[in-house]
């Protein structure tokens, strides 16, 4: 199974949830489906109260039915983090450590991103405070000043 880049995948080439699952699964290493989808519905949940705007909807057409509603289900709390804050905010609600957090976030938001394509994900960044970029396997660039 591959995923896209570039651009963002149409209806025919979408793949599934169970399809995510295990790119995830895989890329992260988990040993289960069901850690997996707990890694996806975590991260898709602490990313839908973060991101706003046309790039929320069309992250959410990008992704399989059921990540969508992940991202979906969260009401964005006006109360920007940036990529640190998301992983320690993530880490705090799901108990786990920092580092394994970060492990999580990466192995998810790296999915996103392919399926999402360059473009959208660009964008997805460029809404967000600094710090996003590396979770979502992409470099940091300095903003100007």
């Amino acid at each position: 199974m591959t995923l896209l880049s570039s651009p963002a995948p149409s209806a025919s080439t979408a793949i599934t949830f169970d399809q995510m699952l295990e790119k995830v699964r895989y890329e992260g290493v988990y040993r289960t489906h069901r850690q997996a989808r707990d890694v996806v519905r975590r991260v898709l949940e602490s990313l839908g109260r973060q991101l706003t705007g046309d790039e929320r909807v069309e992250l959410a057409a990008c992704l399989p039915q059921e990540a969508a509603g992940y991202l979906a289900s969260q009401i964005p709390t006006g109360r920007p983090l940036t990529g640190w804050g998301f992983v320690k905010d993530l880490a705090e609600r799901s108990g786990g450590t920092l580092a394994t957090t970060r492990w999580d976030t990466g192995s998810v938001l790296g999915v996103v991103a392919r399926l999402a394509g360059e473009d959208l994900t660009a964008r997805i960044i460029g809404q967000l405070p600094d710090g996003y970029a590396l979770l979502f396997g992409q470099a940091q660039l300095t903003r100007a000043a």
